[in-house]
């Protein structure tokens, strides 16, 4: 055990930039000379057994992850410089383990850069084939197989319920016991497990992106662009990761995806989804609930959330065991495109739809943060309840276009009982699941024909509709 030696000045110098410390005060940490801690992380010493143990025990660092940090990076590498491309480049493995050792964000960058390119080479030999075939069908068989299309369609049809994830996250809260201040604590349990420190910079220094992790310097950093709702998920997101592995997998390997692409989009979302049941534990969400009747604005302030927040996870809360509204909700942008939808039971595309011009959630962008209720009335089908409310994105900079949504909750009437806004008189919208598919008759605010109804053709009358029919 003693002869045991592993190279890894790299993730020394890591460990010590992310706990804030200079060479020499984690030298005496260590109780060697700040000289020979130089030569470990210029990689001319080895870490012996007994520094290791060292490293543990004083900076609780995880002697599992430092032996296996960059195995991982060099067996992707590996697979890069196996390519028929790259074949012969190098004449052995030893430069691949220097640059994951010494430059980690780079390493990531070039496997990026690689699945890109092959995900790319796959879709081109798709376009070919269906080139060489049936070149009607072009459009719509080469959408339906676009990965981002596929896991959209598949996360829209089922269930939005993961119980692997949220007993992996129910138990994760129970042992981390945060208090009042949960972002506090997840941050503490990223320095002392991890090393990671949280660090927040200015828009002007990351322009593009909300959050980003530096594998060098151990520090996950945030857009000031993000609100406290939206920090504090992003914070989640990043102890998800590295927390419920195995849940995460579990729940992955349920799904029928096809392709590396596919699945590591279907994983962002659960990584999402799994966020927000660390923030909304699953047993005191529910009760909250239940407690303020499903009114979302006292639940969201409650656990300190966004209304997107607090009205996804409230479609995850139909399951057994538990007696709740099969809640619903759809997102759109100003043009009208749906950027996302969910449901308890998959959203009800085909009893609901979600396209009809006449529901509040096209009327809440001219009534910015006020929640629209109404009751619905479908043709020939159900009533829903439906709340709307625009959604504002990240803070955006003088100059810049600031994004808003709009996003849609709903139930059923059966169920809108068990809610505050059940017994409000609410108006009733006579609605469709879309224009194309409703038969309405003298429709204001119809915007296209309908499939299934001849045109009303009469130059002796004019309806209400350009679209009128007979």
């Amino acid at each position: 055990m003693s002869d045991v030696k592993l190279f890894a000045g790299p993730r020394v110098r890591r460990i010590r930039n992310g706990l804030g410390l200079t060479q020499t005060g984690m030298a005496e940490g260590l109780g060697i000379s700040p000289s020979y801690l130089n030569l470990i992380e210029r990689n001319q010493r080895p870490l012996t057994v007994q520094l290791l143990l060292k490293l543990a025990s004083v900076y609780k660092v995880d002697l599992e992850g430092l032996r296996a940090e960059a195995g991982g990076s060099v067996a992707e590498l590996k697979a890069v410089f196996a390519d028929p491309l790259l074949a012969g480049e190098l004449p052995g493995d030893q430069e691949l383990v220097e640059i994951a050792e010494a430059a980690p964000n780079a390493t990531a960058g070039i496997v990026r850069l690689y699945r890109a390119y092959r995900e790319q080479a796959e879709r081109l030999r798709d376009l070919s084939g269906l080139l060489s075939g049936d070149g009607a069908a072009l459009a719509a068989s080469f959408e339906t197989r676009l990965p981002a299309d596929a896991v959209r369609d598949l996360f829209e049809s089922r269930p939005n319920v993961f119980p692997e994830i949220d007993a992996a996250a129910e138990a994760f809260h129970a042992a981390l016991q945060p208090g009042e201040e949960l972002v506090v604590g997840l941050k503490d349990w990223l320095r002392r497990m991890h090393g990671i420190a949280v660090r927040s910079l200015p828009i002007h220094v990351m322009p593009g992106h909300r959050r980003r992790y530096d594998r060098h310097s151990m520090r996950l950093f945030l857009s000031e662009r993000l609100g406290p709702e939206d920090l504090l998920e992003e914070i989640a997101v990043e102890v998800a990761g590295l927390a419920f592995d195995e849940a995460l997998a579990a729940a992955l390997a349920r799904l029928p995806l096809e392709g590396p692409e596919a699945r590591r989009i279907a994983r962002r979302v659960l990584l999402r989804y799994a966020a927000r049941a660390l923030i909304m534990p699953l047993s005191a969400f529910y009760a909250a609930c239940q407690r303020a009747y499903y009114d979302l604005d006292l639940v969201r302030s409650r656990f300190s959330v966004s209304f997107r927040q607090c009205a996804e996870r409230m479609t995850t809360l139909k399951r057994q065991g538990l007696q709740a509204p099969g809640f619903f909700l759809m997102e759109v942008d100003q043009a009208g495109n749906r950027l996302h939808a969910r449901g308890a039971e998959g959203f009800p595309r085909h009893r609901f739809g979600g396209h009809c011009p006449k529901l509040g959630l096209h009327r809440a962008f001219a009534q910015p943060g006020t929640l629209l209720a109404e009751r619905v009335e479908m043709i020939g089908g159900p009533i829903y309840l439906t709340l709307s409310r625009s959604i504002e994105g990240p803070q955006a900079g003088f100059g810049e276009l600031l994004r808003r949504t709009a996003l849609l909750i709903g139930c059923e009437e059966a169920s809108a009982g068990e809610t505050v806004y059940g017994a409000a008189a609410l108006a009733l919208i006579e609605g469709g699941p879309a224009c194309r598919l409703c038969e309405r008759q003298g429709c204001l605010a119809r915007a296209q024909a309908p499939l299934i109804r001849p045109l009303g053709l009469d130059e002796r009358v004019t309806g209400l509709s350009a679209f009128d029919f007979e």
